[in-house]
């Protein structure tokens, strides 16, 4: 049976999908923009801080989920300028550095909420 995870310490979920699921020992988590949990804001325009907020968004559904950042195996990074990739990669390697999960990084036109 699908576990469905939420948590306060994670903005809520902008659509009909939760921020993750749990099934059959895996944690599947929603894909994170950079809002603060607390006034669903974003964080700031600075894409150090914007990917800071998204990784503690991740963290703290993880957590909730019981697991932690050591038990991501898999990474998918949707980016709006490939010009900002070494900046989220020094954040990025903050949190998941020792752990380096397979990972994917795309640039896209938009992203949710513009951010």
């Amino acid at each position: 049976m699908n576990k469905v995870i939420h948590t306060e310490k994670a903005p809520a979920a902008l659509g009909p999908y939760s921020q993750a699921i749990e099934a059959n020992g895996m944690l599947f988590v929603s894909g994170q923009i950079p809002f603060v949990p607390e006034t669903m804001t974003l964080v700031s325009d600075d894409v150090k801080a914007q990917t800071r907020q998204s990784l503690e968004n991740v963290k703290a559904i993880v957590e909730a989920a019981g697991y932690s950042m050591k038990n991501v195996v898999k990474a998918g990074v949707f980016i709006k300028d490939m010009n900002d990739f070494a900046a989220i990669n020094e954040v990025y390697n903050e949190y998941l550095g020792d752990v380096k999960p397979a990972r994917a990084c795309v640039e896209v036109a938009r992203l949710p909420k513009d951010v």
